[in-house]
């Protein structure tokens, strides 16, 4: 009982933050920054990698990114980084999934530590920043509906897979992800975005069933590659900077690796 009153209190501590930040757009920035160096930091741990330089890279990517989306009256500039960045995360993300599947260990030479830290982990936080001020305008909402789907994702898919899963999805990395679960996952959240795209009034019901797939899918292989790093470093958890979940990046990992991907179905619905 103690454990699990711990769980939900440190879990509503982190759902506040974030749906308390939904109101200013320098505030969400500043707390989606706070959460990438935080789980950078964890990442770093379980990669081993004993340097400052991807705190740096952090840094200059993120406020240029940031200063260029609020301040670049043209976005010019700031459209070619967004599309540069965009299609080297993703073709990092498709190595990642090759790895899952293809390797027993993911490869981590050191310039790939540092590919791996900047295109998987700080580019999604930058993408989430992008999503908040997708189309030239603060739209917080569209993060949050992306939060909601990974929420509902996650917790249908523990309930589906703990009382009707029995096929493993990928035991190897994770022995109690069930393909049951995963389908369950994925039926709720398309449930669910119905309810998003009604009360948030951003994308019409067939965009948002969309989104629902994407973030069920590449939430999913996510979770698996955060756990892969895991395993590889023999850790249970990335850190324990929330009392009962673990760390941050175990929170975060599903939106960290979806979120290059909403970004790319956001410019095509909008291209």
């Amino acid at each position: 009982m103690k454990e699990l009153a711990t769980r939900a209190i440190s879990g509503a501590i982190y759902v506040l933050l974030l749906i308390g930040s939904l109101y200013s757009e320098v505030a969400l920035a500043i707390l989606i920054g706070i959460f990438g160096i935080i789980c950078l930091m964890e990442f770093s741990r379980l990669i081993k990698l004993k340097s400052y330089i991807q705190y740096a890279i952090f840094l200059i990517l993120y406020g240029g990114f940031w200063y260029l989306r609020v301040h670049n009256t043209t976005n010019i500039v700031g459209d070619e980084a967004t599309q540069i960045l965009l299609v080297i995360t993703i073709f990092v993300n498709l190595i990642l999934i090759k790895d899952l599947f293809t390797s027993k260990r993911i490869p981590l030479f050191e310039s790939k530590r540092f590919i791996t830290s900047t295109f998987y982990l700080t580019s999604g936080f930058i993408f989430m920043l992008l999503i908040s001020n997708y189309h030239k305008a603060f739209t917080p909402l569209l993060l949050l509906g992306g939060f909601i789907l990974i929420w509902v994702n996650d917790s249908a898919a523990y309930m589906v897979g703990k009382n009707f899963g029995k096929q493993k999805l990928f035991p190897s990395i994770s022995p109690k992800k069930t393909v049951e679960g995963f389908l369950g996952g994925l039926f709720f959240a398309c449930i669910s975005s119905y309810f998003i795209a009604l009360y948030t009034e951003t994308l019409n019901f067939t965009p948002w069933l969309i989104l629902a797939i994407i973030v069920s899918v590449f939430g999913t292989f996510g979770d698996l590659i955060e756990s892969k790093f895991k395993r590889q470093a023999e850790v249970k958890d990335s850190g324990s900077i929330m009392p009962g979940h673990g760390g941050l990046l175990d929170r975060l990992d599903s939106i960290i690796f979806a979120a290059p991907f909403i970004y790319l179905f956001l410019r095509i619905i909008h291209f």
